[in-house]
């Protein structure tokens, strides 16, 4: 307790210096409004400091080793790479507009700020703070304000760059949209990365958002996204996280939904030392929908934190949540999910599931699901299951001639493709079936590129049965 609590003090006083050294030079490149905002999270994050386990929220997960570490703080972006070498994909036939964040600085491959012919507008946040500040100001900052999420003031108070996505009223995005935040670098580095995405009135947009590491090395990423979808806005939304063991991911994603909103997220995790997914969805509208899939494979000594929020603050709105998990070895998941109705909220109806397979004594799950209901005329509903591998299932696939080794691959696989069968983009889905099949035997460590950008394999991942003739 006495070095976790010393590692909580040493980085609170880190940070909290830091900024006061550099206050000026992260002003001076706001707007008024955004710099009020940036104040007013140091402040907030000077009293309250990093959490630790002695939160409710941070309970099943301790952040002592990770800020125990050595770190570097970058608050000036590095050279910028190839963008042609380091932003590619290999995916066949997938059709994307890319975006990179490269040591969480947007890269630029033609300009910083990209204006498309629809009013579509894509790149740097820190240059849409000068050319666009009214669009800015109007929206950055409003779903983030929280006293109680210290790594989300803590960015709010040193984030220099990130992403800036833009889609005008009734506009539909021609393209997914695929942001990728690269990080490749020979020392340890703590990145503070923010990104703004804004959907009109009755816009579309699908987008994927991929976090990956390129090399060993130990890095800490503390990234923040707001994400506001207008009236009868639809977001298709993809987060793939496959990063080395020595990466730490806090990663907070807030959602708002406007009236008669659709939202379909992915929290794909497939590697990672120690991930952390926030997610608040808010309904500020009614009529909207928000179905939020995860799926994790952890294994070894890798822990992963998937906290969800969704507050249906208006009537009529329905939302679905389903994450399932497979551990392996020593691997720790934690889910807390957290549904509230609010007293008007009447019509809501609000589904929440957590399911996991534990492949050995040693690997542990801690599941929450919580229902807060202020009103009577709602349709909800939440369940959690861990277990083992079903023994009769097994049974099953044994009397049919399958190896012992390749029914426990059928099995897993099945119980992951439910999330995986719910992606949308064809070639992203094969892609992510293939990097699944590949965790599951085993065989997947961290690459020089990421899950969306690796090279085709030879031959295709499969097993050596029809999965559709059981």
């Amino acid at each position: 307790m006495m070095n976790t609590e010393n590692n909580q003090i040493v980085s609170n006083q880190r940070f909290i210096g830091l900024f006061e050294e550099q206050r000026t030079a992260l002003l001076s490149a706001d707007t008024p409004v955004v710099a009020r905002i940036r104040e007013e999270a140091f402040q907030t994050f000077k009293k309250s400091g990093f959490p630790d386990t002695r939160s409710e929220a941070w309970r099943h997960t301790d952040l002592s080793e990770s800020l125990g570490k050595t770190w570097e703080y970058p608050l000036q972006p590095a050279s910028a790479p190839d963008f042609r070498k380091v932003f590619r994909c290999n995916i066949p036939h997938l059709d994307t507009a890319v975006i990179g964040s490269f040591n969480g600085w947007y890269v630029s491959k033609d300009v910083p700020l990209m204006e498309l012919g629809n009013g579509m507008i894509m790149g740097s946040l820190a240059q849409a703070k000068i050319k666009y500040p009214e669009l800015v100001d109007r929206y950055y900052g409003t779903l983030s304000q929280d006293p109680g999420e210290g790594f989300t003031n803590l960015n709010t108070a040193f984030a220099g760059d990130g992403v800036f996505i833009y889609v005008p009223d009734r506009v539909k995005s021609p393209k997914p949209v695929q942001v990728i935040n690269v990080i490749q670098h020979d020392r340890n580095l703590f990145l503070q990365s923010r990104n703004l995405i804004i959907l009109g009135d009755s816009a579309s947009l699908s987008l994927v958002h991929c976090d990956d590491s390129y090399n060993h090395q130990a890095s800490f990423s503390n990234i923040v996204t707001e994400i506001h979808l207008g009236d009868q806005a639809t977001l298709d939304h993809y987060k793939l996280q496959n990063l080395n063991n020595e990466s730490t991911l806090i990663s907070s994603v807030y959602f708002r939904l406007g009236k008669g909103s659709g939202l379909e997220s992915h929290f794909i995790s497939l590697n990672g030392g120690l991930l952390r997914n926030n997610i608040r969805v808010l309904f500020d509208r009614p009529g909207g929908n928000a179905n939020i899939y995860g799926i994790y494979l952890m294994d070894r000594k890798q822990h992963v934190d998937n906290r969800l929020y969704i507050d249906h603050a208006y009537p009529g709105c329905t939302s679905n949540e389903l994450f399932k998990g497979i551990l392996d070895e020593h691997a720790h998941a934690v889910f807390n999910g957290h549904v509230m109705v609010r007293r008007n909220a009447v019509k809501t109806d609000a589904r929440q599931t957590n399911r996991n397979i534990l492949l050995t004594d040693t690997a542990r799950v801690n599941s929450k699901p919580f229902l807060e209901i202020y009103n009577d005329d709602v349709k909800c509903s939440h369940g959690s299951t861990t277990g083992q591998l079903d023994a009769d299932s097994m049974f099953y696939l044994r009397q049919r001639g399958i190896g012992e080794d390749t029914a426990r691959m059928l099995l897993m696989f099945a119980f992951a493709d439910e999330i995986i069968a719910k992606i949308s983009i064809p070639q992203l889905r094969q892609r992510i079936e293939d990097m699944v099949k590949k965790r599951l035997q085993g065989e997947l460590q961290i690459c020089e590129q990421c899950v969306l950008h690796c090279s085709t394999p030879d031959h295709p991942v499969d097993f050596q049965i029809d999965l559709t003739k059981i």
